[in-house]
């Protein structure tokens, strides 16, 4: 979300999507709130610190750890005071642990972490404690909500297509072994507990490695889809997976226009039109951040009113 204000920011978010809001991200403010500072502020025993480049690892807790867990506090502080008492759904999300590695620099190099295959299964261990830790600590605050994990993994790609840079970004990292890819992303997904998403903006959407980890639920843009990706929709629906459709807002954009495209997504997987306001929730495509406050409303309530038309349309379409 936009601004640098996290009670505002859940006023907002409460306020437009009041079945299924989630703790606001508002890396407007800095390091630390960015969304490797967010991941590196759950680490357990890893500490981290700031870079000209970036994000790497410490050899001991400092100024910038501290700041990232900070505004960790202070975000879940206005969602507890804004969801005093809620009931239902709500959603966390935190990088996974491919998007950690792939920007997290190692220590005493300047080579990202991914590099370093014992590194990384180091960090998908720490992350996955500190996420357990996490929602341990959500579900303290807010008893009664049902919760529900998204694991943000915007990289994935590039990591399994080894295309992440080096540092000198004249070389590449070699991608990992796909045993090791799915087993480090099952990690995490299954230490969330509850409802696991996992979340993926980006072209190439790497449904095989996603669909290994475990995760009850696929999140991606679907004006990024291909022809090929279709079929493994239709198999993810198949499996009873929950799919968060990302809707790109154009200029003009209305909620019928984002409904849509919804069903038209679900029209070309070839699925029972009834069967589709079960299984998706439309989403905006990827963050706000870069969007004003008041584009950042709109955009929440237009997707919120899209799911509205959907199941209508959906009937229409029976």
């Amino acid at each position: 979300m936009p601004g640098g204000n996290p009670l505002e920011a859940a006023r907002v978010i409460v306020g437009e999507l009041p079945d299924f809001p989630h703790l606001p991200e508002l890396p407007g403010r800095g390091p630390g709130a960015d969304i490797t500072g967010r991941a590196a502020a759950l680490l357990v025993d890893i500490p981290t610190e700031v870079t000209p480049r970036g994000w790497r690892i410490a050899e001991r807790p400092g100024r910038d750890f501290r700041r990232a867990r900070s505004y960790l506090s202070a975000d879940l502080d206005a969602l507890e005071e804004v969801l005093d008492g809620y009931e239902g759904l709500l959603k966390l999300q935190v990088a996974g642990p491919w998007t950690l590695a792939a920007t997290l620099e190692q220590p005493r190099s300047l080579n990202p972490s991914l590099a370093d295959s014992g590194l990384v299964a180091d960090l998908a261990a720490s992350l996955a404690e500190g996420v357990a830790n996490h929602v341990a600590e959500v579900a303290k605050r807010l008893p009664r909500a049902t919760l529900a994990v998204q694991i943000d993994e915007p990289a994935l790609p590039a990591v399994v297509a080894g295309a992440v840079p080096t540092a000198s970004g004249l070389g590449r990292v070699r991608a990992p072994d796909e045993e090791f890819l799915r087993e480090r992303l099952r990690q995490v997904v299954t230490a969330s507990g509850g409802y696991s998403i996992v979340h993926c903006c980006s072209r190439d959407y790497p449904f095989g490695v996603i669909r290994a980890s475990g995760a009850r639920a696929l999140s991606l843009d679907i004006s990024q889809l291909g022809t090929p990706d279709y079929d493994e929709l239709a198999a993810a629906a198949e499996a009873g997976l929950g799919l968060l459709f990302g809707y790109a807002e154009r200029v003009g954009a209305t909620a019928k226009a984002a409904a849509d495209s919804v069903a038209e997504v679900w029209r070309r997987m070839a699925q029972p039109p009834a069967k589709c306001a079960e299984q998706v929730v439309i989403t905006p495509a990827c963050g706000l951040a870069g969007s004003s406050p008041e584009q950042a409303r709109k955009t929440l309530g237009l997707v919120r009113e899209a799911a509205r038309i959907l199941p209508e349309l959906m009937g229409e379409l029976s």
